[in-house]
Parts: structure tokens; C-alpha cells; sequence
């Protein structure tokens, strides 16, 4: 068998969703196999529009530097979209990120007041918020000493795994 025919036959393997496939030919084995292709779906967080940044030094192919119209958005993201900027960033590397998906709580009770706030300092083991899944309350600590900078999402919003929940520094 030669090399153009062993082509069109994973081809053809190819074409008809097969994952596996065995020939044995004038004392010739060729064997095919395709592993299961796995998909993950994860959802970013929505993020409001942003101006995006000009850059000096940017040039395009013919050399020149790009126009950027006064007032110019990027694109924004939603829970749904898939676009992001590459200069978007949290803006600290000190980031909580949610440990499971589930139900954001600020305080422990309706009546009680948030666990933290814009400009609280913070210290290691520091319980953050709580997050609610499957009927357990989970305590979100805090994995530095700092002041929080952000507080990344609402009362009762439902966050995905390792979503940002916290900025400190």
C-alpha cells in the first residue's frame, strides 16, 4: 500500500465520524484510532465596555500608524459573548476566585451587614462572603492580607467556578 492510498483512507476514516479502524493487507496491519473529543464550556463573567488604549508605537503592515476615531469603544463582553480584550485584566494579581458554582451571599443574613466592603482590610483566613450550593453555605476566605479593593459581583448572584469574586491589595 502506498503512502497516497494510507492518505485516503484516513480520509475517508475521517469523513465518516469513525474512531477506529483496522485493515490487514498482504501481511500489512494499519490500525486507526481517534480519541473522543472532549468540550468544555465555561462562561466569562459580563464585563462592561471599555475604552481601549492607543498604542504610540502600534504600526500596521504598510507601516504606518493605525487611526483610532476620538471616542473609539472595544468591543464589550457579556455572559454569553466570547470577544476580550487582551489589555483587559483584573488589575491586581491578589484575586479570591470562586472554588464552585453557586448563589453569592454578602452577609450572613438579610440583616446583617457585608462580611467586607470597598476598603476594609482583610487578613488571611478572613471570611469574604458566602457562597450557597446545593443547600450548604461554603465561607469564602480570604487567601491574602490586604484592603479589598473591588468587590467583583452583587448579593445573591449566581457565580461559575473560578469566576473573580475579590480584588485585594
Amino acid at each position: 500500500m502506498e503512502i497516497n492510498d494510507i492518505l485516503k483512507l484516513i480520509e475517508a476514516v475521517s469523513e465518516h465520524g469513525l474512531t477506529s479502524f483496522v485493515l490487514e493487507e498482504n501481511g500489512s496491519k494499519i490500525s486507526m484510532k481517534k480519541e473522543k473529543e472532549v468540550i468544555t464550556v465555561t462562561a466569562a463573567p459580563a464585563v462592561q465596555t471599555v475604552i481601549a488604549p492607543a498604542a504610540a508605537d502600534a504600526r500596521d503592515i504598510s507601516g504606518t500608524a493605525p487611526s483610532v476615531p476620538a471616542g473609539y469603544m472595544a468591543p464589550a463582553v457579556s455572559a454569553a459573548g466570547t470577544e476580550m480584550s487582551r489589555s483587559e485584566s483584573i488589575g491586581s494579581d491578589k484575586v479570591v476566585t470562586s472554588p464552585l458554582v453557586g448563589t453569592f451571599y454578602n452577609a450572613a443574613s438579610p440583616d446583617s451587614d457585608a462580611f467586607v466592603s470597598v476598603g476594609d482590610t482583610v487578613k488571611k483566613g478572613q471570611v469574604l462572603g458566602i457562597i450557597e450550593a446545593m443547600k450548604l453555605m461554603n465561607e469564602i476566605e480570604s487567601e491574602y492580607d490586604g484592603v479589598v479593593e473591588a468587590v467583583l459581583v452583587n448579593n445573591e448572584e449566581v457565580v461559575e467556578y473560578g469566576q473573580p469574586l475579590f480584588r485585594i491589595r
